[in-house]
This record gives structure tokens, sequence and C-alpha cells, in this order.
């Protein structure tokens, strides 16, 4: 296994890693793919055109936006949830989006978003093209791109490969598979199993300074509960289902000492689940974790792991 634990454990945004991180992903590649070919400046159009099941749920899983944010150089694990309403509302007010939020061009959804459904691209069903034109008309970038799944992007060019995951390093000084695996080395180099991860996870050298990475995306998880518990309303969707983590926040808070039982920890265990997948639901600064029967990501997973581990400090 030679994917770090922060390709495992990501902030982003929710309600998805494949229909929001995923494409806000592509749309950032994109980005860097127009200005290695100095081509940012000379962009008067785009067009964006979903694909599959990036079509069929998009504005459900808010992939229009979440592209759309990613055009202004937005990232996932760095975008300001309470100000996105405003970038976005900027776009439709001005008929302009500010690609790499410096090169202003006219932009407007109905016209250069477009959902293709019951359309699939051939490589994968989350699927998407984005394509710029100068002034001319011309073509002067397309790609596709695809979200695999947990935040991960593949364009044409590393789909036609069969890669099911972008490239990864597979010289850790301590491989494996699957848990029997893990333990097996473990066993082998008298290692814990934290001791084991965390020498892979340098030898990786994902960031300069593992342990307070760490610590970051346990405090975003510590935040998205904390928003979580605060926030009312309804949840986005047209279903006018009503946040409840908050009100159930305040009845735990306002809970008599003699209607305490052994099971208030699961209460607040369910709190704190309920309040990250409401802030997931919204388009919240969530942190996502592996899923393995789906092979998705799962901001409850995360959440519930917070959870358990903020009521035994």
């Amino acid at each position: 296994m030679g994917l770090s634990i922060f390709d495992l454990f990501k902030i982003g945004i929710g309600p998805s890693s494949s229909h929001t991180v995923g494409p806000m992903v592509a749309a950032n590649r994109f980005l860097n793919e127009l200005s290695d070919k100095q081509l940012l400046n000379q962009v008067a159009s785009i067009k964006i055109d979903l694909f599959g099941a990036l079509a069929m749920t998009g504005s459900g899983h808010a992939t229009d936006t979440a592209v759309l944010l990613g055009l202004l150089g937005e990232q996932p694990d760095r975008l300001d949830p309470d100000k996105a309403p405003e970038l976005l509302r900027a776009i439709k007010d001005s008929g302009q989006i500010r690609l790499a939020g410096q090169h202003p061009i006219a932009f407007s959804q109905e016209q250069h978003l477009q959902f293709h459904f019951g359309q699939s691209l051939p490589a994968h069903p989350n699927g998407m093209t984005l394509t710029v034109r100068d002034h001319a008309g011309i073509v002067l970038h397309n790609n596709n791109y695809y979200s695999v799944g947990g935040g991960f992007v593949l364009d044409e060019q590393e789909a036609s490969t069969d890669q099911t995951l972008p490239a990864q390093p597979r010289t850790i000084p301590y491989p494996f598979d699957n848990g029997r695996e893990l333990l097996q080395r473990c066993e082998e180099n008298n290692l814990t199993i934290a001791e084991l991860v965390m020498a892979n996870e340098h030898h990786l050298a994902r960031h300069p300074d593992i342990e307070q990475q760490i610590l970051h995306i346990w405090k975003v998880m510590d935040q998205c509960i904390d928003r979580g518990c605060a926030k009312d309303g309804e949840l986005p969707g047209g279903l006018h289902v009503v946040r409840r983590a908050r009100g159930l926040h305040q009845k735990l808070l306002n809970r008599k000492a003699h209607q305490k039982d052994l099971l208030e920890l699961m209460d607040w265990v369910s709190l704190f689940a309920l309040a990250v997948n409401e802030e997931n639901a919204v388009g919240g600064r969530v942190v996502t974790a592996p899923h393995q029967r789906c092979r998705r990501s799962d901001p409850c997973g995360s959440g519930l792991l917070r959870a358990f581990c903020r009521q035994q400090r």
C-alpha cells in the first residue's frame, strides 16, 4: 500500500468526494495545464461538459458549483465554505468568471455548463470535459477528467493506461496490501502499527511536518463537529429537511444529572456523527475517510472516529 495517510484522510467540502471534491480538483488541474502551456491569458471562453453520474446528480451533489469554484482557483482543502455563496453569486451577477482568480472571461452557467444526461465518457461513469477557446473561437486546450473516488482524479491519458488511481510510489520500507500483511510486517520488524505507518509516511514525504498536518486534520474534524452543532435551518435539495444536530446538542447540554445513563457516550457519538453528516450535506468543510465496502470516502466515518476520540479526552 503506497498511499499516504493524507491520501486516505482528505480535507475537502461536501457532499461528495467523487462528485464535489474530484471535480474541483479536476478544475484545478486544468488551470495548471493552462498555466504550464502559458495559455491562460489567451482564453476568451470556457465550456464545461458533465457526463454520467456527474451529470445525473450534478446539482444535487453540487458538482456544478464545485467546478466553478475550482476554476476560480479555490482548492477543496482551503476553501472557506462561508465564502462560497458569495463567490458563486459574483459569477452570476457579473456574467464573468475569473480563471485562477486573475483572468476574467464572459460566463453564463446556462450557456457554458452543460449536463449530458444519459451520456457517459468511455473510461469512467464520473466524467467531465473542460474546453477553452481564444477570441477567434479556436480551441486552445481541452481535456477529459474522471473522478474515480476519494477525491482522486485521472485525466484522459492516465485513464487510457487502465490506472484505477493516480500513480503512487511503491518503494516504501514496509509495504503491505492488506491487514494480514500489515501485522506480519509489524511482527517481522518489532514495530507497532503506528510506528510502521509513520516510517512509511516519512519515506513518502507528502508533508514536511507529518505530525503537524495530522493535528491540522484533527482540528478540521473538531471544527466540523462544532459548526454542525451550532447551525440550524434546512438542508439543501428542496425536500425541506430541517437540521437536527443543534437541537439535539442543546438537549444533551441541558440534560440533568439524574437523566444520565451509561449510554450517554453513544448519544454524544451519534450527535457528532449527525453534525458531520449535516455539514457534509450543506457543502461544509469535512474530512473524508475511506469506506471499504463501496470504495468511496465517507465523511461520517471520520466524524464517528473523531467523536469517539473527542469524548475520551
